[in-house]
C-alpha cells in the first residue's frame, strides 16, 4: 500500500528531503512531441531524473482525462516515493483535460448565492464532491482549489471569476463548503494567501503592490482562509504579491512574516503551505530561480511549486542548510507535512465498506474510468449553468414575450480572445451549429486580428461575445473591441449572448436599445452555449435547459452525500 513505500523522514538524505519539497509540472500527454509549453513543462527523459532524486510531486496539464489516467499510473510507479499528483481544476477535471466534466467558473455559485444562499452552499458542496471523485478516478491526488480569493476589484485580471464572489462571507461559506464535499476524496488547497482579489496587475507578468494592513485583511481577505482552516483545509497556496505595510522587503510568497508569522502562529494552520508557480513574473523579475527558492523555504514555504530550475533550487536549499541559513530540523519538518497528506491519500483510497481501488494489494490504483462525466455530475453542471444563467429584455416583457417567435437569421457574429487556444469553439460548437441551422451567416473574429476582419454591419446580427477574465490576457482589450463593433451595428444588434465576464455583462448592456434581449452566462463550454442560445432560437420549444437537467436532478442530493 501507499504508506508501506514511504519510509521514515529521517532515513532520507538532505538532497531526498529537499527534492520532496518540489513538484515540477509536465504535460498529461504521454509523448513529448505533444508538450504544449516546453518552456515549463519537463520531457519524459526529465521527468525520469527528477522522479530517481525523489521529487514531491507533479503538476499536470494537457491530454484528454482517460490519458492522464495513464500517465498517473506512470508516473506513481517510477517515483522513488509516492507522489503528490496536482492539477489546476477550479471548474473541474474538465477544464484541463477533455472528456471530463467541466464546471462553470466558481462565481456562477457567488450568483446563484445572491438569490438563494443556502441552495448555492449545497451546489458548492455537490461541485467539490463530483471534481474530486473524478480526480481521484484519474490518479489525480490534490486538487489545486478552490481559489477562495474575495474578487471586489472588477477590474482584476487574474481572479475575477474563478472566485466564489465579491464579499468576504459569501466567499468563506461557499468555499468552505467545496471543500467539505472534495475532502473525502482528494488533498485541497485554499488560495491565494493573503488573498489576491484587490489587484489589477497580473501576476504571472509582474508583482502586484497591495497597500492593505493587517486590520483591513482580518476584516476582508482573511476571513475565507479563516474558514478553510477551520474546515480542515490541507493546503494553502501564496500569493505572488507585495503587501508593504506587513512586509516591506518580500512578497508574501518570500516572506517570514507572513507565512511563518500569519499564517503559521496567527491563524494556526499547520497543514502544507504550496508557494504559486515559482516561474511567474511575480517572482523570477526580482529574484532568481535559486534565491527564491531559498527565500520561499525560509519564509515557512513546504512545497516549491515550479521552480525554473529543478535541480539547482534542490541543489541552493541545501547549501543554505549547509552553511545554516536554514535549519535541517526545519526542512525534516516539512518534510513530515508532506508524508502526513501522502499517508491522507492513501486513507482517502479504501473505505470501511469496501476498497475503492484495492489499494491494499496494488501499489498504483487502476483508471476508474466509468466515474468520468456520469450523468448526475453533468446534470450538476448544466444546473448550475441554468440557476446562474441571466438574461435582459424590455422591462414590461418576460422573455419568452420579448422573442415570441425564433429570431429571423442574419449574421452570427462570434467574438473570441484567441481562435488558436480555444477549447469550447470548434466545428461542432453550439454557438456555431445552432445558428447555422437556422440560416445564420457565420462571421467568426479573433482579437489578434480583429482590426483586419471585415463584417457587414447593415445585417442583423446576432453578437456572441467570449469574454473573461484570464491569466496573461486580460480581456480587456477583447471588451473594446466588442464595444467598437456593437455601436457599429446600433439598432442591426438582434440580440446578444455574453459567455464569461459579469462585468463585462454590466458594460455591454449600456451600450444597447432598450429591450434588446441580452443573455449571459458564466460558462464558455458547449453546454454552456446550448443553454444559453436555447431561449433566443427556439423560445417555444420544449426542450428547456430546465426540462434537460430535470430528469436526473432528482438523484443528485443522493448521488453526492451518500
Amino acid at each position: 500500500m501507499l504508506a508501506s513505500r514511504l519510509p521514515s523522514p529521517e532515513t532520507l538524505s538532505l538532497a531526498e528531503q529537499v527534492a520532496q519539497m518540489v513538484v515540477v509540472r509536465t504535460t498529461g500527454h504521454l509523448f513529448d512531441h505533444e508538450l504544449a509549453y516546453p518552456q515549463w513543462e519537463a520531457t519524459n527523459t526529465e521527468l525520469k531524473e527528477y522522479l530517481a532524486m525523489g521529487v514531491g510531486g507533479v503538476i499536470l496539464l494537457g491530454g484528454s482525462a482517460a490519458e492522464v489516467g495513464v500517465r498517473t499510473q506512470q508516473l506513481q510507479s517510477l517515483a522513488k516515493y509516492p507522489l503528490l499528483i496536482a492539477a489546476d481544476i477550479e471548474e473541474g477535471v474538465g477544464q484541463r483535460f477533455s472528456g471530463a466534466t467541466w464546471f462553470a467558473p466558481p462565481m456562477a455559485l457567488g450568483e446563484i448565492a445572491r438569490r438563494d444562499l443556502p441552495l448555492a452552499t449545497r451546489l458548492s458542496e455537490q461541485m467539490g464532491a463530483a471534481i474530486a471523485q473524478e480526480a481521484a478516478a484519474i490518479g489525480l491526488n490534490w486538487l489545486l482549489g478552490p481559489v477562495v480569493d474575495v474578487n471586489n476589484n472588477p477590474a482584476n485580471p487574474v481572479i475575477n471569476v474563478r472566485a466564489f464572489g465579491e464579499t468576504a462571507d459569501t466567499v468563506a461559506q461557499l468555499t468552505s463548503a467545496f471543500i467539505r464535499g472534495a475532502q473525502g476524496a482528494v488533498l485541497t488547497t485554499a488560495k491565494h494567501f493573503p488573498g489576491h482579489g484587490d489587484t489589477e496587475i497580473d501576476s504571472h507578468l509582474t508583482l502586484p503592490v497591495v497597500n492593505h494592513d493587517f486590520e483591513r485583511l482580518q476584516q476582508l481577505e482573511l476571513v475565507p482562509f479563516e474558514r478553510a482552516i477551520a474546515t480542515q483545509v490541507d493546503s494553502i497556496m501564496t500569493a505572488h504579491l507585495q503587501l508593504p505595510k506587513i512586509d516591506a522587503q518580500h512578497p508574501a510568497t518570500l516572506s517570514k512574516v507572513t507565512l511563518s508569522g500569519l499564517l503559521r502562529q496567527d491563524l494556526g494552520f499547520d497543514g502544507l503551505i504550496v508557494t504559486d508557480a515559482l516561474v511567474m513574473g511575480g517572482i523570477t523579475q526580482r529574484y532568481g530561480p535559486y534565491e527564491a527558492a531559498v527565500l520561499a523555504v525560509e519564509a515557512g514555504a513546504d512545497i516549491l511549486l515550479m521552480p525554473g530550475d529543478v535541480e539547482g533550487a534542490i541543489a541552493a536549499v541545501c547549501e543554505a542548510v549547509k552553511i545554516g541559513r536554514i535549519a535541517p530540523e526545519a526542512i525534516l519538518r516539512t518534510v513530515e507535512r508532506i508524508w502526513r497528506a501522502k499517508h491522507k491519500i492513501a486513507d482517502l483510497l479504501v473505505t470501511d465498506s469496501s476498497s475503492r481501488h484495492a489499494w491494499q494489494q496494488q501499489a498504483v490504483p487502476p483508471i476508474q474510468a466509468e466515474q468520468i462525466a456520469t450523468e448526475p455530475t453533468r446534470a450538476l453542471a448544466a444546473e448550475i449553468l441554468q440557476t446562474s444563467q441571466q438574461v435582459s429584455h424590455a422591462p414590461s416583457q418576460s422573455l419568452a414575450q420579448a422573442i415570441s417567435a425564433p429570431l429571423i437569421a442574419g449574421q452570427n457574429l462570434i467574438l473570441v480572445d484567441d481562435l488558436l487556444h480555444c477549447p469550447f469553439l470548434s466545428r461542432t460548437a453550439p454557438a456555431v451549429t445552432l445558428p447555422a441551422r437556422q440560416g445564420y451567416s457565420l462571421t467568426l473574429i479573433d482579437s489578434r486580428s480583429a482590426e483586419m476582419t471585415t463584417f457587414n454591419s447593415a445585417v442583423t446580427t446576432l453578437v456572441q461575445l467570449f469574454i473573461r477574465g484570464n491569466p496573461f490576457r486580460s480581456g480587456q482589450e477583447l471588451e473594446a473591441i466588442a464595444t467598437r463593433y456593437i455601436q457599429s451595428l446600433g439598432e442591426n444588434v438582434q440580440a446578444i449572448v455574453i459567455y464569461g465576464s459579469p462585468y463585462v455583462w454590466q458594460q455591454i448592456q449600456k451600450l444597447l436599445p432598450t429591450g434588446t434581449p441580452c443573455v449571459f452566462t458564466y460558462g464558455q463550454m458547449k453546454e454552456a452555449q446550448a443553454i444559453a442560445l436555447q431561449p433566443l432560437l427556439n423560445p417555444a420549444g420544449p426542450q428547456t435547459a430546465q426540462t434537460i437537467v430535470s430528469p436526473v436532478r432528482s438523484n443528485l442530493d443522493r448521488a453526492f452525500t451518500d
